[in-house]
Formats: C-alpha cells, sequence, structure tokens
C-alpha cells in the first residue's frame, strides 16, 4: 500500500512512519520540515497523490485555546479535501477518547471539529481514539500541584504506551475502513491521586 503519514516527525507519526516501512509499505512522511504544511495547504495534494491511504497524527504545536482549535479545523478541512481530490480509500485520525462527550472548548472542542470534518467528508474513514499517553504522565502530575499540595480531581485516568497507540493506529491504516470510532486505553484506570502518588515516588519529588 501507498500511505501517507501526516505528522511523520511527531512522537506517534515517527513510529507510525517506521511501522509501516517495516511492513513493506510505500510511505510519504509528510512534515512541514519535508515542505507539507497542512495549516497553509502548501504540498498536501503532492503528498496525498496515488495514496491510497493518510494517516493525520497532526498535532497543535500550542494549547492556547483559540489557536488549537483553529489548528484542527484548518489542517481537517484542507486534507479531507485533498484526500477526496485525491481519491484517498481510508483517511485514518487519531484523536482522543472522550471527545465530543463532554462539554469543552479550545483543543478538545478543535479535535472534536476535526473528528467531524472526517467523518463527513465522504472519504472512509476510521477514528482512532486513545486515552492520554504514559509519556506525558509526568507533566500532568506536575500540573497537579499547587503551593506544594497535589490536588487531583475525582476523576480516573487510563494511561497507554505512545508505542501501542502507534502500533494500533498502523494496525487499522492497513485494513479496511471502519467509518466509525475505535476507542482504545491502557490496561489498567487508575485515580488521578493515585497516578500522581506514581510519578512522584518514582521520581522522588513532588512539584520541583
Amino acid at each position: 500500500m501507498k500511505i501517507t503519514v501526516m505528522g511523520a516527525t511527531g512522537l506517534i507519526g515517527a513510529q507510525v512512519v517506521e511501522l509501516l516501512t517495516a511492513a513493506g509499505h510505500d510511505v510519504t512522511a509528510a512534515a512541514r520540515s519535508s515542505g507539507v504544511d497542512a495549516v497553509t495547504g502548501d504540498g498536501v495534494a503532492a503528498a496525498l497523490h496515488g495514496t491510497d491511504a493518510v494517516v493525520d497524527v497532526l498535532n497543535s504545536p500550542t494549547l492556547e485555546p483559540t489557536a488549537a482549535a483553529e489548528f484542527f479545523t484548518t489542517t481537517a478541512t484542507n486534507l479531507v479535501a485533498a484526500a477526496a481530490e485525491a481519491g484517498v480509500s481510508h483517511y485514518v485520525l487519531l484523536s482522543i477518547v472522550g471527545v465530543g462527550s463532554i462539554e469543552a472548548d479550545g483543543y478538545l472542542e478543535g479535535k472534536h471539529r476535526q473528528e467531524q470534518l472526517v467523518a463527513r467528508s465522504g472519504v472512509p474513514y476510521t477514528i482512532v481514539r486513545a486515552t492520554q499517553f504514559h509519556e506525558f504522565t509526568e507533566g500532568i502530575a506536575e500540573s497537579l500541584v499547587v503551593d506544594g499540595e497535589v490536588r487531583a480531581p475525582d476523576a480516573l485516568i487510563q494511561p497507554v504506551a505512545a508505542t501501542e497507540v502507534a502500533a494500533v493506529v498502523t494496525r487499522e491504516a492497513t485494513a479496511a475502513p471502519r467509518n466509525g470510532v475505535l476507542d482504545f486505553g491502557g490496561p489498567q484506570k487508575m485515580s488521578f491521586a493515585d497516578m500522581a502518588a506514581t510519578v512522584f515516588t518514582a521520581g522522588g519529588h513532588v512539584g520541583e
């Protein structure tokens, strides 16, 4: 298969490129550094020319609410239009578990709009929703520290390794489109308080 990976230099994208290449697929690693800019549309048509599937693992460079929302809606608008024009037969989007089920603005609202644009594009698609990555739990734990105390929300988190997410995205890219959503999470649910305790115990500090 010929597969284009958008966001090919990111945490997930780089691993997906490696896995697909190792499996013998013809992979186009598309990123701004390679001249493909999904925000402006520059290089997108060329990157998708003749492609069987496109994997969208782009992430906003900022968490600022307005800018993040605009990033996801703009890139999705440009990519689904180019995918339809190129006759792409499968659009795989990486998203977040819970998107669309909670009231949110900014980043999460942008992800929800991104999902809607893909689902309504007419291009066969699969949306892979993953839980939070293990790689980000330290930062999440640090964000819970206020005045030297951990103030955790009364909620659960289900961390998953980025390598596992990359493997699932890779599998879905080479399978038939689901035209729906696949939720994927880590093996264990835990409270935010337990997650923070695990992180700080392993690191030997709190809020440093």
